[in-house]
C-alpha cells in the first residue's frame, strides 16, 4: 500500500496536544523529552494565547508532530504491517516541512531539528513586530476560488503587504499582510459574498515581512549542515521534489536556498497533494496536532483515503484503517 505521509503546520495547536501519546507510547514519551521541561509544559498545560506565540508554537508543533511521527513507526510495527506500507514521499505544511525534513534524513537529528524551528520562531517572531513591540502582520482564510481571492487581495493592497500565501484548496487560500490590510481583505471579500475569516496565527507568514526571517535564517540552515534526504520530500514553494534541481555538489547550500525561501514564499498545498496522487499515493496519513491538511485533500481530491494521527485514539483508528484497506486489497 503507498501512502504519503503529510506534517502539521502552524494554527492547528490546542492545550495538551500530545499529552496522551506521551503517556501511551515510549517512542513519543522519549521526543518529548528530548524537548524538554519548558516545551513540554506548552503543549501540556499552555493557554490559546501562549500558543499562538510564534516562538512559543513551532517548537511545540514539531516536537507533538515528531512524537506523533515515532508513535506512528512504533504501531505499525507492533501491528506487523511494516512491509505492508510504502511510504512514497513526505510533506509537511509551513513549519511541517522541517519534519518532512527530519522524517526523510535530511535533518538527521530530532534535537537539531528542535534547534532550528525554535531559531525559526524567534527569527519570525521578530520579523513580525512592529515598532512598538506588538505584531503588525495578520492572515486570513478566503473561501472561494483562488482566481477571486487574489482579486480581492489586489483591489485592497494599497500601500501595505497583502499576498496570498497558501494556495490551500481549490476552495480555500490564505492571505497574509499587515493587519490593516488584512482588515481591508476581509471587509472586501464579505462584501463580494466570500466567507473569509482572520486566522490564529501571530504574524504574516510567507509574505514579504518575512524577507529579514529569511537572510537570516539561511545561516541557520547552513550552520545546521543539512543532508540530501533519503526520500521524496515535496517542497512548498514548488510542490514537486525538493530535490529536483539539485546538481549534486552541495546539499547544505541548495538546501539552506530552498528553506530559507520557504518562510517569505507561498505553499502551493492543493499542487501537492495533485502530485501525491500523480506520483501514485493511495492513502494520506496526516501527522501532528488537527485535521486540517486532511480536510484539505478531501476538498482537492475527495477519492483518496485519509487518516490523521494527533493522539493515540486517532492512532489506533489510523492502524485499523489501513488494516482493512490492506485486506481489502
Amino acid at each position: 500500500m503507498k501512502i504519503g505521509i503529510t506534517f502539521a503546520g502552524q494554527g492547528a495547536q490546542y492545550k495538551g496536544m500530545g499529552k496522551d501519546l506521551y503517556d501511551t507510547y515510549e517512542s513519543a514519551k522519549e521526543i518529548f523529552d528530548m524537548a524538554g521541561d519548558q516545551v513540554k509544559e506548552w503543549c501540556f498545560e499552555g493557554d490559546e494565547e501562549t500558543l499562538k506565540q510564534t516562538h512559543v508554537t513551532q517548537p511545540c508543533i514539531y516536537t507533538v508532530t515528531m512524537a506523533a511521527y515515532k508513535a506512528f513507526l512504533e504501531a505499525l510495527k507492533k501491528a506487523g504491517m511494516e512491509d505492508d506500507v510504502e511510504i512514497i514521499g513526505y510533506a509537511g505544511f509551513s513549519l511541517g516541512e522541517y519534519a518532512a525534513l527530519t522524517a526523510a534524513g535530511a535533518i538527521d537529528e530530532i534535537k537539531k531539528g528542535m534547534e532550528i524551528v525554535t531559531k525559526r520562531g524567534q527569527l519570525m517572531n521578530e520579523a513580525g513586530l512592529g515598532p512598538d513591540g506588538n505584531p503588525r502582520g495578520a492572515m486570513a482564510a478566503g473561501m472561494g476560488k483562488r482566481e477571486a481571492i487574489l482579486e480581492v487581495v489586489e483591489e485592497v493592497r494599497e500601500d501595505g503587504i497583502l499576498e496570498g500565501v497558501n494556495f490551500n484548496s481549490p476552495a480555500q487560500t490564505v492571505v497574509a499582510g499587515d493587519k490593516e490590510a488584512i482588515e481591508r481583505f476581509v471587509k472586501a471579500a464579505k462584501a463580494k459574498k466570500i466567507r473569509a475569516m482572520v486566522l490564529p496565527v501571530g504574524t504574516a507568514f510567507h509574505s514579504p515581512m518575512m524577507v529579514p526571517a529569511a537572510k537570516e535564517l539561511k545561516n541557520v540552515l547552513k550552520e545546521a549542515g543539512l543532508k540530501a534526504p533519503g526520500a521524496k520530500i515535496y517542497a512548498n514553494v514548488t510542490a514537486e521534489d525538493m530535490m529536483k534541481d539539485f546538481d549534486g555538489t552541495d546539499p547544505v547550500e541548495y538546501l539552506a536556498d530552498i528553506m530559507s525561501r520557504q518562510a517569505m514564499s507561498p505553499v502551493y498545498w492543493e499542487e501537492t497533494i495533485r502530485n501525491f496522487k500523480r506520483d501514485g499515493a493511495e492513502v494520506l496519513v496526516e501527522i501532528g496536532p488537527g485535521k486540517t491538511l486532511s480536510g484539505l485533500a478531501k476538498k482537492t481530491d475527495p477519492a483518496i483515503a485519509r487518516f490523521n494521527i494527533e493522539n493515540a485514539e486517532s492512532l489506533q483508528q489510523t492502524i485499523e484503517g489501513l488494516t482493512a484497506l490492506k485486506e481489502g486489497e
